[in-house]
């Protein structure tokens, strides 16, 4: 007699399996977008409950292919605390252990590589004020200096202390990161960032660029707020999730 293998769903809690849910649809998001480098770049989530307990890709898949069952469930150190037969890339959690064990309020760290915004981040006055979408993550912005490969412990405590409590942390001719208390809120702050890179670059293929003046951006914070209606990223993660379902919703499974 055979006993049944339990599913991923029936091991886990449902808060954990909500997690998972909203982590794969954000790496599926970030494919859709075209933000994904291969198999490289990591977003991780926490796992709700005391434990610090994260999920994160596993490693050699492409973000279209990411599920919530092939999440690969992790400790601060890397290590797996729930059997999957895939593995992960410990040197690509540094960054976000490094980011999850200092913020609390980091439940979700996003990394990219997108090709604006390695470009950006490779220019010596990093983001300019030359766009709308530029003053929200000018708000919340903070630099880190390229170190080499994130392989480095040493590195954490710089990486943490650049980013301070800010939402965005551009990592110098490397590429972005944002944070948020969940999906929605990392993955707007990551649109938000991106599209800001991508307006740069293409505006600096023209003429004179026209900055935008300082007492406007002071003031971009509570703009957000009205924006958003007070929601933030939930504002459009409910339809960001329709889209997926319309397209493909097997990041559910």
């Amino acid at each position: 007699m055979t006993t049944a293998t339990k599913t991923v769903r029936e091991q886990v809690s449902a808060e954990e399996w909500q997690a998972r849910v909203d982590l794969a649809a954000l790496y599926r998001l970030t494919a859709l977008y075209k933000w994904d480098d291969l198999v490289f770049t990591h977003i991780s989530m926490r796992v709700p409950g005391p434990e610090h307990h994260f999920l994160i890709n596993p490693y050699g898949f492409l973000f279209e292919e990411i599920t919530a069952s092939s999440l690969v469930k992790i400790d601060l150190q890397g290590n797996k605390v729930m059997d999957s037969p895939h593995f992960i890339n410990p040197a690509g959690f540094t960054i976000h252990s490094a980011v999850h064990a200092a913020r609390e309020d980091a439940q979700c760290v996003f990394h990219t590589h997108s090709l604006n915004g390695v470009a950006v981040s490779a220019q010596k006055n990093g983001l300019l004020p030359i766009s709308q979408h530029s003053l929200f993550p000018l708000s919340s912005l903070g630099y880190h200096d390229y170190e080499g490969v994130a392989l480095n412990e040493d590195e954490k405590p710089r990486l943490v202390a650049d980013l301070g409590t800010n939402r965005a942390l551009i990592l110098r001719n490397h590429g972005l990161l944002t944070v948020g208390r969940n999906a929605a809120e990392a993955f707007l702050a990551m649109y938000i960032l991106e599209a800001a890179c991508r307006i740069q670059v293409m505006a600096q293929a023209g003429g004179e660029l026209t900055r935008i003046a300082d007492p406007i951006l002071k003031g971009i914070q509570a703009q957000s707020a009205q924006v958003t209606k007070g929601l933030g990223g939930d504002l459009v993660w409910p339809a960001l999730l329709r889209k997926l379902d319309r397209t493909d919703a097997s990041y559910k499974e």
